[in-house]
């Protein structure tokens, strides 16, 4: 092997694929793996994209977004997204997660057609290759399912014998009973092919059919579309649904070890390719199984998804008290090795329920569903193995999540209470991870519900760019008041390396309605960040031992330079928040 890198991993890819495949089939499919590998390595440098990723730190800040989500007459949406980024956070933004930009057929984007295409509504190559110029690009490979319209399913409704094997089918009466569902939909779809009809697993949807990794042609063409990824800019690359990637008939279907394997087989690939390339995996499940997918710390994602998160928070402000989120918080384990937390508090989806097991009682749950629907927004189901159903996600922007938008707080309090949530999730270790909707301050999208005939349609609006700066302009507008808050709090995490990913992080009890956490070292460069989840002002004792403060040093917040302590307390106001370290000065 003329490369010295595939000597170090030529070993680790035969294990993987000698786990997942009997021997001559793995032996087989690892020397096309690495004739693979070998023809992308030729092709380094790839241009400006080679090496481009930068390490990660507290200046990492990734926004979520759809490919057309702000749009405007007679421009590809990708070259408006672009324009619009640079315009308002290309100082505060690092990377770009562009939603699927794929041709599709439903979900959304999730359905692909064509995993190597630009959906022409969007734009071409050319434009990813513009964004790429100022952003890292974050891009989804959707690996359990494709497109019912896909080029790979019509061959195999055809009885093109290459596709005969990539899709799995399944004998009338089967017991599938333990297989864990994340819709309530139903498991299998009956469709019409050369040979007659037949069963194909649809994890999700009916036009979104399961890919069958036993077969190991599926396994290297989804490498080949990993590496296109690759060759096209990505820096991060989401693996969506992944848990659910390997089918066993009689089991859950889910997390299994066949599916680790694969993970890690991407991931040797990639540090042999392209190791400044990170994986992150989505996973929404409860945390023990979420963070399973860090492996050891070297050798499967460098990052997954806080899950836990998003639901916490809402349950904090809800109930004016951070006691489930704080006690959640102190059981974190710092992620092996180099990896880390991608953090967030919404994105396209939902806000996921599950990852609430044995954290809030069922009751709070059915109190944060009943809440959702009392504000306008939507919840989703899933169907358990006993063939019951239970909330699954709540529809509704994080913001209308929070407030009431019927009720009676004033815009102000609104907004300092969804801005203090977002201080959480920025002040926790990990990369924040920031849907386009929440730094822009939209609301739900109810009307979007009913046309489209989808629950999480509620906060996938798309916005008009002229309409979008227009608000920004006005210092009145709720997204003018959310976004620059919202700047405020990226630029200040920017120039404070207590938030770097890895640096050390305590959670500190001082009162059941305030979650502090002290970010940094106190004899580095530290911040004890305190958040107000109540309705009322809470004062904060500064001379409490585990704050890190010294009792000589002055006290400044981060967030407010002109706001000083009243004697030894720090009053956090109604929903406030404030970030503190030792004043120099």
């Amino acid at each position: 092997m003329p490369f010295p890198v595939l000597d170090s991993v030529s070993d680790r890819l035969l294990d993987h694929l000698g786990y997942l495949y009997e021997a001559l089939v793995a032996t087989d499919a690892h020397r096309r793996l690495l004739d693979r590998i070998e023809r992308e390595i030729r092709n380094i440098p790839r241009g400006r994209h080679a090496g481009r990723r930068r390490p990660l730190s507290e200046k990492t800040a990734v926004l979520i977004t759809y490919g057309d989500q702000v749009c405007e007459p007679g421009a590809p949406p990708l070259r408006t997204l672009t324009d619009v980024a640079n315009e308002t956070v290309r100082d505060l933004i690092t990377d770009l997660h562009i939603l699927p930009f794929f041709p599709y057929s439903s979900d959304d984007g999730f359905s692909v057609i064509d995993y190597e295409s630009v959906d022409p509504a969007l734009g071409d190559w050319e434009n990813i290759d513009r964004l790429t110029e100022h952003f890292g690009l974050m891009t989804d490979l959707v690996v359990n399912h494709v497109s019912a319209k896909s080029h790979w399913f019509e061959g195999f409704l055809r009885g093109d014998p290459e596709y005969a094997g990539y899709f799995i089918t399944v004998e009338e009466g089967v017991d599938l009973s333990q297989v864990v569902r994340p819709r309530a939909l139903p498991l299998l779809t009956e469709v019409e092919t050369a040979d007659g009809p037949k069963l194909v697993w649809t994890t999700f949807s009916a036009d979104q059919i399961d890919l069958n990794y036993g077969n190991p042609e599926v396994l290297l063409r989804m490498i080949d579309v990993l590496l296109s990824y690759v060759r096209h800019g990505a820096t991060l690359i989401r693996l969506d649904a992944v848990a659910f990637l390997w089918k066993e008939i009689g089991g859950p279907c889910i997390h299994c070890e066949e599916t680790h394997r694969i993970v890690k087989l991407m991931r040797t690939v990639l540090d042999a390719v392209a190791p400044e390339v990170l994986l992150i995996t989505e996973t929404n499940v409860p945390h023990p199984e979420n963070i399973s997918y860090f492996g050891d710390g070297s050798d499967e994602a460098q990052m997954v998804y806080q899950f836990p998160l998003p639901p916490l928070v809402v349950d904090a402000f809800h109930q004016g008290s951070a006691q489930s989120l704080i006690g959640w918080a102190e059981t974190l384990d710092p992620p092996p090795g180099e990896a880390t937390f991608f953090n967030f508090l919404a994105s396209h989806d939902g806000i996921g329920l599950r990852p609430l097991e044995g954290l809030v009682p069922p009751a709070r749950v059915e109190a944060m569903v009943e809440r959702t629907l009392r504000h306008g927004g939507r919840v989703s189901y899933m169907q358990d193995t006993d063939g019951r159903e239970s909330a699954y996600e709540l529809n509704i922007s994080f913001f209308d999540a929070l407030s009431d938008p019927q009720g009676d707080d004033s815009i102000e309090l609104q907004v300092r209470k969804f801005l203090t949530a977002q201080g959480i999730m920025l002040a926790l270790d990990g990369v924040p991870g920031i849907y386009f909707h929440s730094l822009f301050g939209s609301r739900s999208w109810p009307e979007g519900v009913e046309a489209r005939d989808s629950h999480r349609a509620i906060n996938r609006e798309k916005l008009d760019r002229l309409a979008l700066m227009r608000d920004l302009a006005d210092p009145r507008s709720l997204r003018s008041r959310v976004f620059n808050g919202y700047r405020k709090l990226l630029s200040t995490r920017a120039q404070c390396d207590a938030f770097r990913p890895g640096a050390p992080q305590r959670v500190i009890r001082l009162d059941d309605r305030v979650f502090a956490l002290l970010r940094g070292r106190p004899d580095e460069s530290h911040a004890l960040c305190l958040h107000n989840v109540c309705a009322e002002p809470v004062e904060v004792p500064l001379d409490h031992p585990a704050l890190g403060l010294r009792a000589e040093a002055g006290v400044a917040d981060l967030l407010d330079p002109q706001a000083e302590p009243e004697a030894d307390t720090w009053t956090l106001s109604p929903y406030g928040m404030a970030w503190l370290t030792e004043d120099s000065g």
